[in-house]
């Protein structure tokens, strides 16, 4: 009896603890984007959301005039590849591949996951995270061969 008073007592304890807290959700790619749907975007950044558990990018494609939030790995991962805040400002020109959200509506803002980044200079960066179900495309070193 006192091993169910202990264990009840620190269920109690954890869920008055917990009250008031959410958990910050993480999706696996394959919840959110479709790998089937690869997307190719360039244009203009618009903002940027250097923030956990992943940055966003938002870019008006200029094929379309829409703006797309660009999802990209933790600020802390983009980087360790190179890719840092003050690379972004509002109005530089990139390339973008990655994957498109399943939600194809585009509502407010049409949605993607990130793979690359490329500059008007050439230089290239990975921006995806690895490890979360996404293709192996190539796009990650770390992948591996």
């Amino acid at each position: 009896m006192k091993k169910v008073l202990i264990a009840l007592a620190a269920a109690a304890a954890a869920a008055a603890t917990g009250a008031g807290h959410q958990a910050a959700a993480h999706h696996a790619f394959a919840a959110e984007f479709d790998s089937n749907d690869p997307v190719k975007l360039e244009g203009p950044i618009v903002e940027k959301q250097w923030i956990n558990p992943h940055a966003w990018i938002h870019l008006r494609d200029k094929a379309t005039g829409k703006v797309w939030m660009v999802e990209g790995g933790t600020p802390s991962t983009l980087l360790r590849g190179g890719l840092k805040r003050d690379d972004l400002p509002n109005g530089t020109i990139i390339i973008v591949r990655g994957y498109r959200a399943k939600d194809k509506r585009c509502t407010p803002a049409c949605k993607a996951n990130g793979r690359d980044i490329t500059f008007e200079d050439g230089r290239k960066v990975f921006m995806g995270s690895s490890g979360t179900g996404a293709p192996r495309d190539g796009a990650d070193a770390s992948e591996g061969k």
